[in-house]
């Protein structure tokens, strides 16, 4: 037979046993168990209650959150339901409209419109987009003082955690306010542009600076080489006056001959070719020098011009090393000539900053020195032949976790005054334009190495 369901035997009846407070029949144990029970019972309850307080503690910290999130919230808020009845508004409405949320609470959303026309169109937009979102709708607000404010809405649907939409949360701001953000953010990009403008004019003066040096004396020398042949050929010109004024004279032969020898005619004959062809050549070299410094303060010009890479990197070396310490040895290894296309000027700026940089990073080593390696790659399918140009130096090298932003606007390692951190930014984005790329890297024998690879001109794929 199937077990039948067992009760607990019932307590045996209680009886008084004459003495007050004492009854019969129940036992000390079970007076135990009621005891442990209620013991049980209770430390339950202080439990619940411990929980209770957690939770109503945490719940309080929630809505302290919610509600100094919607204190916080510049733009005016609201929350309705599916027929618009206002159900929370923030600070900020509050504000706007002059009335609090009590007696906010419970009227159409429809009522903060300025006009019917305002309204109508509201509930128009609301029942055409449904649970939809609705963005930058412009609408007439009623303010505080009466007048009719523009604002920009965004209505967002909320929903249930079943999906079902409970109504929509408001947002929105004057237009005015927002006309005179985006004015203010105008105005923030204009003055970025030209804080940038002056930056890199000033990096441009930098670099123009570190030539000054180099230039003059580049150009010291042929101009002295002129001065000098000026003035013996001014010294020439006076001896020649003489026998030329004795010859118009009738001076006879004898006396002409005497007087050729005395001002050593032949031999200041001889020296006029070679005295004028020098004078020549110094000139020449003056105007070159002249002609690449206008190339190079002209580097903010966009120009395609043919130039030879090689030149612009032995001038650049020759310019640098004319204000840098003798002990600074720059070797080359490239091909006699690099045909590029571009600005030459531009180009210029980079090899002076990197041969400057090599110069820098140099300066406490007992031997100092630069190699200079240039090898043109032949063109394939994919593109034609380019020029791989490395510059390594004996330097300590770059810092492992400053490698990835040594390219970065205004990082640098030098000291404060000595550099503006953006050489190698506007290095890179002169490489950039010309179709090639630049890398920083450390060589396996010691010191920095820089890489710029260049497409080339005039040379089949």
């Amino acid at each position: 037979m199937p077990d039948q369901p067992r009760h607990p035997d019932p307590l045996p009846p209680l009886q008084h046993t004459g003495h007050p407070g004492e009854l019969v029949g129940v036992g000390e144990d079970v007076w135990m168990d009621v005891i442990h029970k209620m013991d049980e019972v209770y430390s339950d309850l202080l439990q619940y209650e411990v929980a209770l307080e957690e939770k109503n503690a945490k719940l309080e910290e929630s809505q302290q959150f919610i509600l100094s999130v919607l204190t916080s919230i510049s733009d005016i808020l609201v929350v309705c339901d599916r027929h618009g009845a206002i159900e929370e508004v923030n600070r900020s409405l509050e504000d706007f409209t002059g009335r609090d949320l009590d007696s906010l609470r419970g009227t159409s959303v429809f009522e903060l419109l300025a006009d019917d026309q305002a309204r109508a169109q509201l509930r128009h937009l609301f029942s055409l987009f449904g649970d939809q979102a609705l963005h930058d709708c412009e609408l007439p607000l009623r303010a505080r003082d009466g007048s009719a404010v523009p604002v920009s809405l965004n209505c967002t649907p909320r929903f249930n955690a079943v999906g079902k939409a409970m109504g929509m949360v408001v947002t929105g701001r004057p237009v005015g306010e927002l006309k005179r953000a985006y004015q203010a953010l105008r105005q923030a990009h204009e003055d970025l542009k030209r804080t940038q403008q002056q930056l890199l004019h000033s990096e441009k003066m930098a670099s123009l600076g570190r030539l000054v040096a180099g230039v003059a004396h580049e150009l010291n020398n042929p101009i002295s080489f002129i001065l000098g042949n000026v003035h013996a050929l001014k010294r020439y010109a006076g001896r020649l006056e003489s026998y030329l004024g004795a010859i118009h004279g009738g001076d006879s032969a004898e006396h002409l001959a005497q007087l050729r020898t005395r001002l050593r005619i032949d031999r200041l004959l001889g020296d006029l070719p070679a005295l004028i062809d020098g004078t020549i050549e110094g000139a020449e070299r003056t105007r070159d020098i002249v002609d690449g410094l206008k190339r190079f303060s002209a580097i903010d010009r966009e120009v395609n011009e043919a130039f030879d890479l090689a030149e612009v990197i032995e001038r650049a070396v020759s310019w640098v090393r004319r204000g840098a310490r003798d002990s600074f040895h720059v070797r080359f290894s490239m091909p006699r000539k690099i045909p590029m296309t571009g600005s030459a000027g531009q180009m210029q700026q980079v090899m002076m900053n990197l041969v400057q940089n090599a110069w820098d990073a140099t300066a406490e080593q007992p031997e100092q020195w630069l190699d200079i390696l240039a090898e043109v790659e032949a063109g394939t399918d994919t593109g034609g032949a380019r020029v791989r140009v490395s510059f390594h130096d004996n330097g300590p090298g770059i810092a492992a976790q400053h490698l990835p932003q040594v390219f970065d606007p205004f990082f640098s390692t030098k000291q404060v005054g000595k550099g503006t951190g953006l050489g190698l930014s506007i290095s890179y984005g002169i490489i950039e334009r010309h179709g090639g790329r630049i890398s920083a890297a450390n060589h396996p024998a010691g010191g920095a190495i820089f890489t710029v690879e260049l497409p080339l001109a005039g040379v089949g794929a």
